[in-house]
């Protein structure tokens, strides 16, 4: 293992070989993995019938901010993404050091809620206690993490694809089920209504977080300024459609409760989509345990974290106590904390995060106009993303 700063030991540096497709799979692997399996059936609480309202509105929130992320990772493409972005934006490393303990903070307590909810799932198919149940998960995805990041993406956009067939199953087997569609059923028809529609996004937005993670990537991707802002765009666009369309086929179908999902099924079928769902859910913290690690080695790599954190090793060329970390700290959020109280806190502090992101990117735009290399959006979207991400933070807490 190199020592960075030892001139003898050049430092080892990630290897740049990601590109379009891979990143693409791998971010629909990231946003459909764990959120819509994990989020639904408290969406459909609280929207009922007005759900695919509810991601559509979600999912316009995550896209402003996502073009946001897009220009900022074709503008500075680095490991520590919201970190470097910050600094960049505000000038401050104080409040750089501040966005990333946030940072590390929402992505924990995401994983962790994500590890919960696997539990869910796993529950029916292995009679384990969920402490064990996540102990093990965690441990076998941080072991995968640190093997290599070709492997790591490899096998997250191989479970992306299953879990994207498995959702492409259930709306058909919904909408089978239908004997009639209506869709001004889903159009709301009274202020109570768009209100459960306000507060079912601030739950629907749970299935979009991970975009964000595809900026981390950056210095793992080939040509990043074109392949990370393209590879953002498409997955939200393509989560967003396939969320709404899901969303629909369950309302059509009356399905709600604790497992909407895997309602739609009967007998062994049930037990195959619970599986699909395991897989699915377990995918994202592996996810979440490959962004906090690049957060920590480009923070660490800047000087904000102790150098040993900022080590790649020679063979597999992975921050391996990076990802050591970022496993050991959603275990114990995963154990420490209970799920119900995992996806508010994981929403507010990503959409807190967000806020200050898009804000960033404003101040960067008005200072430093775009290069003809770089990916930009206009110059009205960040504060308008700025502002829908509050809004969703004023609309949980108000309704």
């Amino acid at each position: 293992m190199t020592i960075e700063g030892d001139p003898t030991h050049p430092p080892v540096a990630l290897r740049r070989s990601l590109t379009v497709g891979p990143l693409l799979l791998y971010g629909l692997a990231v946003i459909v993995g764990a959120g819509i399996y994990v989020a639904i059936a408290s969406v459909i609480g609280r929207a009922g019938a007005a759900a695919p309202m509810s991601f559509l509105f979600a999912g316009i929130v995550a896209a402003l901010t996502g073009l946001c992320y897009a220009e900022l990772a074709s503008r500075f493409p680095e490991a520590s993404g919201a970190v470097a972005y910050v600094k960049q934006g505000f000038g401050s490393d104080r409040a750089a050091q501040l966005t990333g303990v946030a940072l590390t903070l929402a992505v924990a307590i995401a994983a962790a809620s994500i590890a919960s909810g696997a539990v869910h799932y796993l529950s029916l198919l292995i009679g384990l206690p969920p402490t064990a149940l996540i102990s093990v998960m965690v441990a076998i995805f941080t072991l995968l993490a640190i093997a290599g990041v070709r492997e790591s993406i490899g096998f997250a956009a191989a479970i992306g694809a299953v879990e994207i067939l498995g959702l492409a199953v259930a709306a058909g087997v919904g909408f089978l089920a239908v004997p009639a569609i209506d869709f001004a059923d889903m159009v709301p028809s009274s202020f109570t209504a768009w209100q459960g529609v306000a507060a079912g996004a601030f739950i629907a937005f749970f299935a979009f977080i991970g975009f964000e993670s595809l900026a981390n990537m950056a210095e793992e991707a080939k040509d990043p300024r074109r392949t990370v802002p393209y590879s953002i765009v498409g997955a939200i666009l393509v989560s967003t459609l396939l969320y709404v369309v899901v969303a629909a086929a369950l309302v059509f179908a009356g399905r709600g409760g604790e497992s909407p999902l895997i309602d739609l099924f009967q007998g062994s079928h049930a037990t195959s989509f619970a599986a699909v769902g395991a897989l699915a859910i377990a995918n994202g913290v592996l996810v979440e345990i490959m962004m906090l690690a690049r957060l920590f080695y480009g923070m660490a790599r800047r000087g904000q974290l102790p150098a040993v954190l900022g080590r790649v090793h020679p063979r597999t060329l992975t921050p391996i106590g990076a990802t050591a970390l970022a496993g050991g700290i959603v275990l114990a959020t995963a154990l420490l904390v209970p799920f119900e109280r995992l996806l508010a806190l994981a929403n507010a502090l990503t959409l807190g995060i967000f806020a200050v992101v898009d804000i960033a990117l404003w101040r960067i735009q008005r200072r430093e106009p775009a290069g003809a290399d770089v990916f930009a959006v206009p110059l009205w979207v960040p504060p308008a993303a700025a502002a829908a991400a509050i809004g969703l933070i004023v609309a949980q807490v108000v309704l």
